[in-house]
């Protein structure tokens, strides 16, 4: 029996309803509109589709949205410059700048200037220092998809065996720490570790993060696998066509998991999604509220009018 697709899609779209709910009821009850700025340098094809479509869902789930595109050239006091005014900026409940930089941009110092309340990305230290320590805090956003895309399959997570190919700061390391406060016993593979395909035949759960072609054969799997493939790498057919693959090798793989994720229509929708649900985290709790939500819908546990938390003891509401 073939393995059962995850629908990042659908999924996907039905926590940006989720998010779109929210907002209404923040600027009905609470009388403001979330936030989100995103800032783009230079023209990458690439990072250009990804901020029109942060732009666009932004747009669709009610956000106050903005978009700044500075040239390919821009001086770094000047990126910098444009951060501060965002974080004094009380109407903008998140911040992104979009990756990668050009090369004499200190990515690292750009990404410590955004405010930890407004961190929507999930990169700055404040909050992956909480992350790791057990804390609440903004966490990257295509972690928590997967996280999400999990749960859709399986609603215990305790005492399943996780192996995460992929070490990165966005993906592979906040990942483990999430399966892992999540009761799963995480191994953390890459690359260049030794009998990767055997460590992976003991899995329930294989992630694969690793930027590499379809590196994650069928063989290597346990019958009956939930498969996460987080890579999307381009890849020329016999007859000269250009098409999108994973980090998995679909077609084996769906011979012997029983859940797996599409590239493309998996992991990624969910990214830009928990974008979205990020930056209603922190325009709560940059005001100090909570928002909890009840099956489909949602309410406020705490007045509108409360001062904000200057603490920055972000909650857990996604």
């Amino acid at each position: 029996m073939k393995a059962i697709k995850i629908d990042g899609r659908s999924i996907a779209e039905a926590l940006r309803a989720s998010v779109a709910r929210d907002v209404a009821l923040l600027r009905d009850e609470c009388k403001f509109t979330p936030g989100l700025a995103v800032v783009l340098v230079g023209k990458d094809p690439a990072s250009s589709v990804y901020v029109k479509t942060k732009a666009r869902q932004a747009q669709a789930v009610g956000f106050k949205s903005q978009q700044f595109q500075l040239p390919s050239d821009v001086d770094e006091a000047e990126l910098l410059a444009v951060i501060e005014e965002l974080n004094a900026d009380e109407s903008i409940d998140g911040i992104l700048v979009q990756l990668p930089l050009p090369g004499h941009i200190n990515r690292w110092r750009v990404l410590e200037a955004i405010s930890p309340a407004k961190d929507v990305d999930g990169f700055h230290p404040y909050n992956v220092g909480r992350l790791a320590a057990g804390r609440p805090a903004l966490a990257p956003c295509t972690p928590l998809g997967i996280v999400h895309l999990i749960n859709t399959v399986v609603s215990d997570l305790n005492g399943l065996d996780v192996v995460v190919i992929g070490r990165s700061n966005i993906v592979g390391k906040p990942l483990a720490l999430l399966l892992g406060d999540a009761g799963c016993t995480v191994t953390g593979a890459q690359l260049q570790t030794r009998n990767l395909p055997s460590i992976c035949r003991k899995a329930d759960i294989v992630v694969a993060a690793a930027g590499c072609a379809e590196l994650v054969r069928g063989n290597w799997l346990k019958p009956g696998a939930i498969v996460i493939d987080v890579g999307i790498n381009r890849a020329i057919d016999s007859i000269g066509n250009i098409r999108l693959v994973g980090d998995v090798a679909f077609a084996e793989a769906s011979e012997r998991a029983s859940y797996i994720t599409p590239v493309p229509g998996g992991v990624g929708p969910m990214t830009v999604a928990y974008l979205l649900a990020n930056t209603v985290k922190a325009a709560v709790s940059r005001r100090g509220l909570s928002l909890v939500r009840n099956f489909e819908s949602s309410y406020i546990s705490q007045s509108c009018s409360r001062e904000h938390d200057r603490a920055l003891d972000l909650e857990r509401l996604t």
